[in-house]
């Protein structure tokens, strides 16, 4: 028997090899989180594309994995306590890589602390609020007639950008070395092209954030990650 037939969820997206993670996701700045952050641990895995339809996301496999109903979910068979592990949100599962591939999560105490810190901030403040403005600005809420709820997150995406900017003055990355805070952070930036959305915010004029996009981009792992698993089939 697989160590993994206990899921449910390989019903649905079986396993080719039931010894390495599996992903599940789909290429949003929060599903490439865990493609990029795989990558670059070097931690094998087995990808497999989970649409953002509710065909897919609530059906009552996906929901055994995650009952959020959103990607990215993982399984990983080899878990921590000798015994199969499914985890679902994004920054829980980045840090749970971290610890256990031993890599971008710092090499001290206080390291970590600060890694966590900006993955804090980009799961509590800059995805929340740059997928809002995507919402209003580009989706269905930019219908709405009231100006107050797009320049509400306008008005914050230009604040959090600032924030960010002014961090990565005179460094490569968010907290020192390259780390999951970088992999959180990154392709939300990103995702202001998809909202057509970098004019609205003056993203040429944040010049730290533009050169810190093009270092992240330009890397192997995350060239592989931004597109896996790839939509295409």
């Amino acid at each position: 028997m697989s160590s993994l037939d206990s899921f449910p969820i390989t019903k649905k997206w079986p396993a080719s090899n039931a010894d390495v993670v599996q992903l599940y996701a789909f290429p949003t700045p929060n599903g490439v989180k865990v493609s990029i952050a795989l990558e670059e641990m070097e931690i094998p895995y087995e990808a497999h594309l989970v649409t953002l339809a509710d065909s897919d996301v609530k059906s009552p496999e996906f929901l055994s994995l995650n009952p959020n109903n959103k990607i990215p979910a993982i399984i990983d068979p080899n878990g921590p306590d000798g015994t199969p592990i499914g985890l679902f949100e994004s920054g829980a599962i980045l840090i749970y890589l971290a610890e256990k591939s031993g890599k971008l999560i710092g090499n001290s105490a206080s390291q970590k602390a600060e890694i966590i810190q900006w993955l804090m901030f980009q799961m509590g403040g800059l995805g929340p609020m740059l997928g809002q403005l995507g919402f209003f600005y580009k989706f269905a809420g930019a219908d709405i007639k009231d100006p107050r709820p797009r320049e509400r997150y306008l008005n914050e995406a230009k604040r959090l950008l600032g924030v960010l900017d002014k961090q990565l003055e005179g460094r490569d990355w968010v907290a020192g070395d390259y780390s999951i805070a970088d992999i959180a952070i990154a392709p939300w930036l990103g995702a202001l092209d998809f909202y057509e959305a970098n004019d609205a915010v003056d993203w040429d004029s944040h010049k730290n954030l533009v050169a810190y996009q093009d270092r992240f981009k330009a890397r192997p792992a995350v060239k592989i990650g931004m597109v896996t698993p790839n939509p295409q089939g």
